[in-house]
């Protein structure tokens, strides 16, 4: 049973891990890994002569020395991600490169547990053709898999989910393969990470394995398999002689050495800070399931004869996970500020960085035209993208004591009748997705959260503080008609939406979605190309517009066009207004933040120019208009010349050049330039995202106050 559930485990974590990040940082995340194994070896080696003698043992030292070497150099990936997920770390730079590092930690040691499976007397050519056949097993399966999922997928394609009977085929083929390479006489732990790591992404099958799996797993098997380890160390044989308690904090010692020295040593060469490089050495000294293979092995096929020798090993695993596990939930509160969500606003971004994006949708509207904004905004298709689409469901009022939390479609699926919630819109969304992600390569990961109206923005706000994203998309309240004109949806949508541009500690735009801009992404072999605008008058909520816009430029199926619109009248102070009302320290201060947005909007603007217009990547044109008036009558002639109008919300800052604009204003959240492009009277053919740049709450209390009353 033991050996299922790793086989179940490790499958999960190569469904779930971040293949693109590990690629990306395999240089550092190898180094991080053998720089603490490597040193752990060399302690192992060192001290196993000591054990030997103390213990009695009899047999193969150097088969010995493997084993101390497997238990001081290993580090547990599955208590790892467990522990990352559980403190919320998972998501950061550091906590991805503790699980790829721990990963390759793992197969550091599964290659000496290779090593102490083998025969030593079997000939060369037996290793080589086991080795073969174990490879051609994991080729064959992989491909397998590759087919039945698409298969799978024909068949439900109507449905939510795969059967229960395709989902045990599937995993019959996993076991009947693990299995296989382990009866060759190789660990399936490998193989079993690659099964789950080359699975084939998107679809139905994928999305089914990750919710049955998910929750089977974290619920029942990781605690009934970690039950399992500890009942193996014996701590009272350990209490009889006080010399043994000594050998197991010695193996603890060096094992917690080992990886802090190795993996201190590797932080410092790659620049690494130093509490980040601790968090990660201590992270690194967790232990699973390769150390109890490990024992299992050399118990079972009596390498060394000393009872003594395995229970004082599987003592001293057990002890150092347990002595690490509060270590790192110290040091990761400690490191709170550093861990935690530090919002970047993309005016700050390198475009080239990568992008982590939310987007919201309550039906299945405006779910391609989601999809094609998040995959662009990633400009270069080198670019790291990481998309999330959740879908927001309305918790009926009869039970909304029985609220859902967000969730990555997981958990809570298992033990809901899902028709009650989202009912046909959850296909639709999903086949949405899947065809997207089939035509274009872009993995999506969904989430859903069930929740009243009143309390949904909390759900959204910490999903998105959980997954580091750097702006939350929102669908307007209003939808366009056959007709063109716009209707309401429920009013629910509208008050969610104005309270996660209030709560969101992230940039947040709202989407209001005309249908064209649906065909942004065409296939690999297209040459169309979108005309995308972005309007900027001036201000954060601008700058943080033009930030995003710096991504859709580079992006080949998008044509940028950047409208600057400046006073005519005085543009050196079109910025500063004072209202006589105002106490004369307040006119300072607003006279002092408009001048410094100016120098602000000077300074991107510039650099905007240099690195984009001059080198014909973006077009560029500066509009004087001397009031309110002017503008809406140009935004009027341009209506027809672009599928997609970014600009910002601007209502926390007034100007010359917009005012009058507003007056007949429907929807103040959207600010002024983006509630006329929304208006019902303004029939535009193009769709709408107005952008807010998320500013401390002490930065603009003033301006919350008079928010979106």
């Amino acid at each position: 049973m033991a050996m299922y559930a790793r086989i179940i485990i490790m499958f999960l974590i190569g469904l779930e891990f971040d293949v693109p990040y590990l690629i990306r940082n395999f240089k550092r995340a190898s180094v991080i890994a053998l720089g603490g194994c490597v040193t752990s070896t060399i302690f192992a080696f060192a001290i196993t002569s000591f054990i030997y003698e103390e213990t009695a043992a009899e047999g193969n030292r150097y088969l010995m020395a493997c084993m101390i070497a497997v238990v001081l150099s290993n580090s547990g990936s599955p208590l790892v991600i467990r522990m990352a997920a559980d403190l919320k770390f998972a998501t950061t730079d550091v906590g991805r490169l503790a699980i790829s590092s721990s990963l390759i930690g793992d197969f550091y040691a599964v290659g000496l547990l290779v090593i102490i499976s083998r025969n030593k007397k079997e000939k060369s050519k037996t290793w080589f053709s086991d080795a073969f056949i174990a490879l051609l097993i994991i080729v064959a399966v992989v491909v397998a898999n590759i087919y039945v999922t698409k298969l799978m997928n024909r068949r439900n394609r109507n449905k939510k989910y795969l059967s229960n009977i395709e989902v045990c085929i599937i995993l019959g083929i996993i076991f009947g393969a693990a299995m296989g390479v382990e009866s060759i006489g190789y660990s399936s732990i490998y193989a079993c990470f690659f099964f789950g790591s080359l699975f084939p992404r998107g679809g139905k099958t994928m999305r089914t394995l990750l919710i049955k799996l998910t929750y089977t797993i974290h619920n029942f098997i990781f605690p009934i398999y970690f039950g399992y380890a500890g009942f193996k160390a014996d701590l009272s044989f350990v209490y009889k002689h006080i010399w043994r308690i000594g050998i197991i904090v010695l193996v603890i010692l060096l094992s917690i050495g080992g990886k802090i020295t190795g993996t201190l040593a590797a932080c410092h060469s790659l620049k690494t800070p130093l509490n980040e490089g601790v968090l990660l050495a201590f992270l690194m000294n967790l232990k699973c399931h390769v150390d109890l293979v490990a024992m299992t092995v050399g118990q079972q096929n009596a390498m060394v004869a000393s009872q003594t020798f395995f229970s004082l090993m599987i003592c001293s695993v057990v002890i150092s996970s347990i002595i690490s596990g509060p270590l790192i939930a110290f040091l990761v509160r400690r490191e709170s500020n550093t861990l935690g969500y530090n919002h970047v606003a993309l005016e700050w971004q390198d475009p080239d960085s990568e992008l982590r994006i939310l987007a919201c949708v309550h039906s299945p509207r405006p779910v391609p035209t989601m999809v094609g904004i998040m995959a662009t905004s990633r400009g270069s298709e080198h670019v790291p993208l990481t998309p999330y689409l959740m879908h927001l469901i309305e918790l009926p009022h009869k039970i909304k004591s029985k609220k859902k939390k967000a969730h990555p479609q997981d958990e809570v699926e298992e033990l809901i009748d899902e028709d009650d919630y989202g009912g046909n819109d959850v296909v639709e969304i999903n086949e949405a997705v899947d065809d997207f992600t089939a035509e274009t390569g872009v993995m999506i990961h969904q989430a859903k959260t069930v929740a009243p109206f009143t309390s949904m923005f909390k759900d959204v706000c910490e999903f998105a503080e959980d997954v580091r994203a750097s702006i939350i998309i929102l669908p307007f309240h209003k939808h366009q008609r056959i007709d063109g004109k716009l209707e309401s949806d429920k009013v629910g949508i509208r008050t969610t939406n104005q309270k996660l541009l209030r709560s969101a500690r992230c940039s947040v735009a709202i989407l209001l979605d005309r249908g064209l801009t649906a065909g942004v992404i065409k296939a690999s072999g297209s040459d169309s190309l979108q005309n995308v605008v972005t309007l900027f008058f001036g201000g954060p909520d601008d700058r943080e517009a033009l930030g995003l816009s710096k991504r859709l430029g580079s992006h080949r199926h998008i044509n940028l066009t950047v409208i600057r619109f400046v006073s005519a009248e005085a543009p050196s102070n079109q910025n500063v207004e004072v209202n006589v009302a105002h106490k004369e320290e307040d006119v300072l201060m607003a006279i002092s933040d408009d001048q410094k947005d100016s120098e602000l909007d000077s300074i991107v603007l510039t650099d905007f120019y240099n690195r984009y217009v001059t080198s014909g990547r973006v077009g560029y044109i500066e509009k004087r208009v001397e009031n309110g008036t002017e503008t809406s009558s140009y935004l009027r002639d341009i209506l027809d010349m672009y599928t997609l109008f970014i600009v910002g919300n601007g209502g926390r800052r007034r100007s010359s050049i917009t005012i009058g604009i507003n007056d007949w204003e429907e929807c103040p959240e959207l600010g002024p330039v983006g509630d006329l492009l929304a208006s019902s009277d303004f029939d535009a053919s193009g769709s709408v995202l107005i952008v807010q740049q998320h500013r401390d709450k002490n930065d603009d209390d003033d301006d919350n106050d008079d928010s979106y009353r």
